[in-house]
């Protein structure tokens, strides 16, 4: 018998198809490429920007986008510090469950707290899980603020906002730095090569 959280009477049902055979069909290694950054530092847009690339290269990705979740799996979670590491916790199941299923799963998520983020580092077997730091500086964000989020929680009107109230843990060993250069923001282009070069020099992209 096993005893699993505050279930029991649960057992593992083993699949009859590994995840070794998945990314065989699939030509390709999977892992997870976790995005996290300040509201307005470009997650999304990097996000959507590779999988579009990588469907033109012919791997197959998914992404979970944290504000999509909260429209579904999370949507009973607010922005409390538990309620965040429950929605990090969450995120980071499925994302877990993609790369298992063999695909390149793109998880955007501010995701502020460290000990989260290297939580769902932890929950894969074989450490392929890829660390983005979109590396930009409050200011910057503040002057994009896509959704008017920060002009919002400078007014008070949104309590516990990421940045501004409640603080962002940068990572301390990412494997990948995205950041200003000379000044200059990189483009959506040039951020995707980035990843793409380290996904290659991986191996995570051959097709066999």
């Amino acid at each position: 018998m096993s005893t699993v959280g505050n279930s029991t009477n649960i057992f593992w049902q083993e699949s009859p198809v590994g995840k070794l055979e998945r990314q065989k069909l699939l030509h390709q290694k999977s892992c997870v490429v976790w995005i996290t950054g300040l509201s307005g530092s470009g997650k999304s847009t990097l996000a959507c920007s590779l999988s579009r690339e990588l469907f033109t290269r012919g791997n197959l990705s998914y992404v979970l986008d944290g504000d999509n979740l909260r429209h579904g799996l999370n949507q009973d979670l607010g922005f409390k510090a538990e309620d965040r590491t429950e929605n990090i916790r969450r995120v980071g199941e499925v994302a877990k469950l993609f790369a298992d299923a063999g695909l390149i799963c793109i998880a955007s998520l501010i995701s502020p707290y460290r000990k989260d983020r290297d939580s769902c580092r932890a929950m894969l077997p074989d450490a392929n899980f890829i660390e983005v730091f979109m590396n930009m500086p409050l200011t910057l964000c503040e002057e994009r603020d896509p959704k008017g989020l920060y002009k919002l929680a400078r007014a008070g009107k949104i309590k516990g906002f990421t940045g501004i109230d409640d603080p962002y843990e940068p990572p301390l060993n990412c494997e990948i730095e995205i950041k200003q250069k000379a000044g200059v923001c990189p483009t959506p282009g040039a951020m995707v090569g980035e990843v793409v070069t380290y996904l290659e020099e991986k191996g995570y992209l051959q097709h066999q």
